[in-house]
């Protein structure tokens, strides 16, 4: 159960972006799987941290290519994932 619960949060976005959004909305970031749905990670950020998500929004950014010398190598895929929790309730990532 909790292999599942961390193999869905691969870990948390601590941007200055992402920490003015958790003080102003309640919103905090989460680096997820590309395969992961919202569902899963309303379950997952529920049963991790004991808190009530009222929304989840995802981003898929898509991995460019970049230059090593010679070589040309991709990045890969990453997903992000917006949870808006329930009023009263927070998140201490610090």
């Amino acid at each position: 159960m909790k292999s599942e619960l961390y193999s869905i949060l691969i870990r948390p976005i601590m941007t200055e972006k992402v920490v003015s959004a958790s003080q102003s909305t309640n919103t905090y970031a989460f680096e997820v799987p590309v395969s992961a749905n919202k569902i899963e990670i309303r379950r997952a950020v529920e049963q991790a941290f004991k808190v009530k998500v009222v929304g989840v929004r995802t981003a898929m950014q898509h991995g460019g290519t970049r230059r090593f010398g010679y070589r040309r190598v991709t990045q890969p895929d990453v997903k992000r994932a917006y949870v808006t929790l329930a009023e009263g309730d927070r998140i201490d990532l610090l």
